[in-house]
């Protein structure tokens, strides 16, 4: 027992040591880019890994990138089809997936396999046929198109965890909540649905940063750097250069990644304490 002691103090030490140094592999290069953007391109390439003095702070890099490379147009974008596109994923993939859960019959099943084969698609196979559909429709470098497409692509993933959290919940719930009088929607909307924040919350959190994040669709689908054009942030980033006259400013650059990352931070650690419960809740017991 005592032989024992110390090996497992020294398995712990081992573990914290990696962890810590892994922490570091991720932290560091975040903490670099977010006070590089502070630098002008001189301290950048002459003191790469020095953090910047007070009275040379680079402010104007932020407003550099707000202003010239359209960055307040192309955030609004993003705030407003990321916005629309999780509300819409998590209310039709929580109505969707409540029907597949609580009524049994083949044709359900056969629904939700596809749901789920359709997380097998690759991107690249399904831009092809979508482009063709928007240009029917006129959806093409539309705010309205992007939403469509980043809606129907996060609705299986939506559909595949919060089916499986409904199946967890006993039925008993659904019972009395017929008894006390409730229909086949009120069962759903005022028993059922608040039980499943946690993967609702899950699935708001994994489709907020994969569209506000997205790049290929958003290249593929939206074309023109005009007043009212629907690129999003991903795609300010690539203007940045242009915005340069093709000649890159490093610290406006870094303070565009800054403005793409930040918000994603923010909503994670904000709401990271559901992420594994409301996964272990509807996948694990699903």
């Amino acid at each position: 027992m005592n032989a024992a002691k110390p090996k497992a103090s020294f398995s712990r030490s081992v573990a914290a040591t990696a962890l810590v140094g892994y922490s570091v592999l991720l932290v560091f290069p975040m903490l670099w880019v977010a006070y590089s953007s502070l630098k002008g391109d001189d301290a950048i390439f002459n003191h790469t890994f020095a953090f910047p003095s007070l009275g040379s702070l680079r402010t104007d890099n932020y407003s550099s990138a707000w202003t010239q490379a359209h960055f307040g147009e192309y955030f609004m974008n993003s705030v407003l089809v990321t916005t629309v596109s999780v509300a819409l994923i998590t209310g039709l993939g929580s109505m969707a997936a409540y029907a597949l859960a609580r009524f049994h019959h083949p044709a359900g099943r056969l629904v939700f396999g596809l749901l789920v084969a359709g997380l097998t698609i690759p991107a690249q196979l399904a831009v092809v046929p979508l482009f063709f559909e928007l240009r029917s429709l006129g959806l093409l470098n539309s705010r309205l198109g992007l939403v469509v497409v980043y809606t129907a692509n996060g609705l299986p993933f939506a559909i595949f965890i919060l089916a499986g959290f409904f199946r967890s919940l006993p039925r008993s719930l659904y019972e009395a909540a017929i008894v006390d009088g409730c229909n086949e929607f009120a069962a759903f909307w005022k028993v059922l649905l608040p039980l499943a924040k946690p993967a609702l919350v899950t699935v708001g959190i994994f489709q907020f940063i994969g569209v506000w994040k997205e790049y290929f669709y958003a290249f593929m689908l939206v074309s023109g750097d005009s007043e009212g054009s629907a690129r999003t942030i991903p795609l300010g980033l690539a203007n940045l250069s242009i915005a340069a006259e093709y000649r890159t400013e490093y610290g406006m650059l870094f303070a565009g990644i800054m403005l793409v990352t930040v918000p994603i931070l923010v909503v994670y650690v904000a709401l990271q304490r559901h992420i594994v419960r409301g996964i272990a809740a509807g996948a694990l017991k699903g």
